[in-house]
């Protein structure tokens, strides 16, 4: 596999299993998230830099990690795969990843194979995100995640959908880039 990939999380055994798994799976290499500026270096020789989060008890420990990636300025970085990593994610846990715009949760431990089939799921197709004032991430509207309640006056903020496609040859491509102002969003909520 032409990508490589982050362990991010305390080194405890859970990493140490993430890592010995990462390594096994054929990835141009792999190694510990040590802060934003060697990921940035490493973007650039690597079209695809996937980020494994082992398990933590404080999901929130992982959120300046996850923003910091997703909220990159530099393009390769922001869309690259985020998959967390547990032995038994709990529904909550599910929920908190998906807000925080994590692309998979894999359960483990798993088969070599699928784990590599799962990771390979972010490659070579299509993908829907969205950006929003508080989220970045994958289309998230038919995952586990709670809707927000709305107020039926509410009328919805702006928003930015883009399309793109991971590939281990060129790297991260937007196909497409829409922005909707609250007034598109509004005539789309009353299309519903």
């Amino acid at each position: 596999m032409k990508a490589y990939a982050y362990v991010v999380g305390p080194q405890d055994m859970a990493w140490t299993a993430l890592f010995d798994m990462a390594a096994d799976l054929g990835f141009a290499g792999v190694s510990s998230y040590r802060g934003f500026s060697q990921v940035v270096e490493q973007a650039g020789e690597t079209p695809v830099c996937y980020f494994l989060f082992s398990a933590v008890r404080d999901l929130a420990s992982l959120r300046p990690v996850a923003e910091a990636i997703r909220f990159s300025p530099v393009g390769q970085i922001r869309f690259s795969p985020m998959v967390y990593c547990a032995r038994e994610p709990s529904v909550e846990t599910i929920r908190a990843c998906i807000n925080m715009g994590f692309d998979d949760i894999v359960a483990l431990p798993q088969p070599r194979d699928r784990l590599a089939q799962r990771l390979e799921r972010q490659i070579g197709r299509s993908m829907l995100f969205y950006e929003t004032e508080g989220y970045f991430g994958p289309d998230r509207r038919n995952r586990l995640a709670p809707r927000p309640a709305q107020a039926p006056s509410r009328q919805g903020g702006p928003f930015r959908r883009l399309e793109i496609v991971r590939s281990l040859k060129g790297g991260i491509s937007v196909l497409r880039d829409e922005v909707f102002a609250t007034a598109d969003v509004a005539a789309m909520q009353s299309l519903q």
